[in-house]
Formats: C-alpha cells, sequence, structure tokens
C-alpha cells in the first residue's frame, strides 16, 4: 500500500468466482450457487435510479430473452438497501434479480470497489464492471470500468449472443 491508495484484487478468467448469498430486491436470499450449472452475467453497478445506471439495467431487461435462450442468467449487484431495489425494479419493470451488498464485501471480492476518477476528482466507489461466470462456477471473463451505454450490445457480440 502507497500512502493512501487501496491495491484492488482483480479477477481473470480461470479465477473461481468470489462465492456470496446477497437479499434481493424483496429480502429473498440469492446464492451464487444457486446458479451452478448455468452461466450467469454478474453485473455491479453504483446506484439505483442514476441515470446511466437506469440505461444499463434497462438495456439488460430488453436483452433478457436472448441472453437466456443462450443460457444466461442475470444479476445486478449493488450497495443499495433492498427497498430501494424494488423501487427501481417497479419504476423500470425489470424481470431480473437486483441484489443488495450494502457492506461492499461482495464488491471488494470481485474488484469492483475502489478507487476512480469522477469529475476529475479521485474518489472511491463502485467501479461499473461485469463479470461472465461458468458453469462450473469459474470466472469466463472479467471487465471493468465499462460503459453504461452500449454494454449489453458489446456483451452480447463477444458471447455471441
Amino acid at each position: 500500500m502507497i500512502g493512501s491508495v487501496v491495491a484492488v484484487t482483480r479477477l481473470s478468467p480461470g479465477d473461481e468466482a468470489p462465492a456470496f448469498t446477497l437479499p434481493d430486491a424483496d429480502g429473498r436470499d440469492v446464492s451464487l450457487s444457486d446458479f451452478l450449472g448455468r452461466r450467469v452475467v454478474v453485473y455491479f453497478y453504483p446506484a439505483a435510479m442514476t441515470p446511466g445506471c437506469t440505461t444499463q439495467a434497462c438495456d439488460f431487461r430488453d436483452n433478457l430473452a436472448e441472453l437466456s435462450d443462450a443460457g444466461f442468467a442475470v444479476l445486478g449487484i449493488s450497495p443499495d438497501r433492498p427497498d430501494r431495489l424494488a423501487e427501481f425494479r417497479e419504476r423500470d419493470a425489470l424481470t431480473f434479480p437486483l441484489l443488495s451488498d450494502p457492506s461492499r464485501s461482495v464488491l471488494t471480492a470481485y474488484g469492483a470497489y475502489g478507487e476512480k476518477s469522477m469529475y476529475g476528482k479521485t474518489v472511491t466507489g463502485v467501479l461499473r464492471s461485469t463479470f461472465i461466470v461458468g458453469e462450473d462456477g469459474s470466472i469466463e471473463a472479467a471487465q471493468y470500468n465499462v460503459k453504461a451505454t452500449g454494454h449489453v450490445a458489446k456483451l452480447r457480440r463477444e458471447l455471441a449472443v
């Protein structure tokens, strides 16, 4: 560690996906292990109902049928509390699980929480990131600092979906 800079662990293809169990928008626990045998898109976003996060969530919603048909489940994770996630889900008719990680422990385990530049300042926060977890629970792809707009279309091209 140099000064106040904290090294962020980054995941790579072949790494075992960190296990997690988090509450969804209804307060029900959802575990990554619930999806063993399926490929899972796990994406981390900073805050429910903000413009970029809404764009990204609606893109996943609008492409969910094609992703599902190709064998993928989608999970969105943010530090928001379940009641805020429920409001987000209802407002934007989101049809995939939104999970709450207020302790940021899962965000940190995936390397999706750390220093970033925002409006010219260095801040600590959620790094918009997407992971493809394989049927065996290993990381197939790890994408950090993705853009909210156009990310799902790019992901579909990369996954040939």
